[in-house]
């Protein structure tokens, strides 16, 4: 994969993980192209050795910003992206300027220099199962994106297939299931129910909060797009997942629990507009083929380090908070 490699977005919840992956067990150096817009975070990467690891703020659908920087570059971990489905909702045009535009510019750029590419998507653009349903997402399941975000993640996953068939890129696909761990803003599900909850606020759930999501955490996910990344096969793509299937609203019952509350202590809200009902991941593909497995295999032991980390870095979350919590109140969420 080369010892340059450049992470875009990452300076977001799972590119900072990564990165901090990344120096932890190899000997690359990564620069980070982040926009650092609100979901941007130069402090996620806090701690790492400067000689290692430099930021570079910029918008990866900056053609000539991402020229530049291809020609140093041996590898590239595409994380940037417009990723929260309420702001879809609201506004799309974001997440096709950046989902799509912006991995077509950095498609262009790695066909000109022969540049490794892996590409970070999500579980969510093969739409959603029914909760009874046993069946799991598979490398072969139709697409059926449900959202604006979902469907540009679709359109960005097959420009990079296009790109590969037709110009011979190097590119791999990871779709993961939902992330949890520390770094995450507080606009996402688990850790807005953290905050609120130190904040003395009562947690919000979407509906009846039977959806069910697959949760994986982001230090296995970092692992797995590691792997793919030295070892993967190119042209292919690769789900990941940690059996970690939950109900929203069993989600919602362990943090209370674990922070010292009762189980109902929460008020409904209105559901999201075509809310997906449920993410399954079948990850037999990655582990048969590069010997992957995750390693936070109790859901419970991982939200409760998710639960400390977020109660000892309140400087990190907490400028985030009141501009989150209002647009919430906006929506009536």
């Amino acid at each position: 994969m080369g010892s340059r490699i450049l992470v875009t977005g990452g300076a977001g919840f799972i590119g900072s993980n990564f990165v901090h992956h990344l120096v932890a067990h190899t000997d690359a150096h990564v620069t980070v192209l982040d926009k650092l817009t609100y979901a941007g975070n130069a402090s996620s990467l806090d701690g790492l050795p400067v000689g290692r690891v430099r930021l570079v703020r910029g918008d990866v659908a900056d053609a000539g910003l991402v020229e530049q920087l291809f020609r140093e570059t041996d590898a590239v971990v595409h994380y940037a992206a417009e990723s929260h489905n309420d702001n879809s909702l609201q506004d799309p045009r974001p997440f096709l300027d950046t989902n799509v535009i912006g991995t077509y510019t950095l498609l262009e750029a790695a066909r000109r220099h022969d540049v490794r590419y892996h590409h970070i998507s999500t579980d969510e653009v093969y739409g959603d199962l029914e909760i009874d349903d046993p069946a799991r997402f598979t490398e072969s399941t139709p697409y059926n994106p449900s959202s604006p975000y979902s469907a540009t993640k679709g359109a960005s996953d097959l420009l990079v297939r296009a790109w590969v068939r037709s110009f011979g890129v190097r590119a791999t696909i990871s779709n993961c299931s939902n992330n949890y761990g520390p770094r995450q803003h507080v606009e996402k599900f688990i850790p807005r129910q953290i905050t609120n909850l130190l904040d003395g606020l009562r947690p919000k759930l979407y509906g009846a909060g039977a959806n069910v999501r697959d949760w994986i955490h982001a230090e296995d996910h970092s692992s797995a797009v590691l792997a793919i990344l030295e070892r993967g096969r190119i042209g292919e793509t690769y789900l990941i997942g940690a059996d970690g299937e939950l109900s929203n609203r069993d989600v919602l019952a362990l943090i209370l629990r674990k922070m010292g509350m009762p189980e109902d202590g929460f008020d409904h809200v209105a559901d999201r507009p075509g809310h997906d009902r449920r993410y399954a991941i079948d990850s037999a593909k990655l582990r048969s083929e590069l010997g992957w497995t995750p390693q936070f295999r109790d859901f419970e032991r991982g939200l409760e380090e998710t639960i400390a980390w977020y109660r000892s870095n309140e400087d990190w979350w907490r400028p985030q908070k009141a501009r989150t919590e209002a647009d919430y109140r906006k929506r009536g969420q």
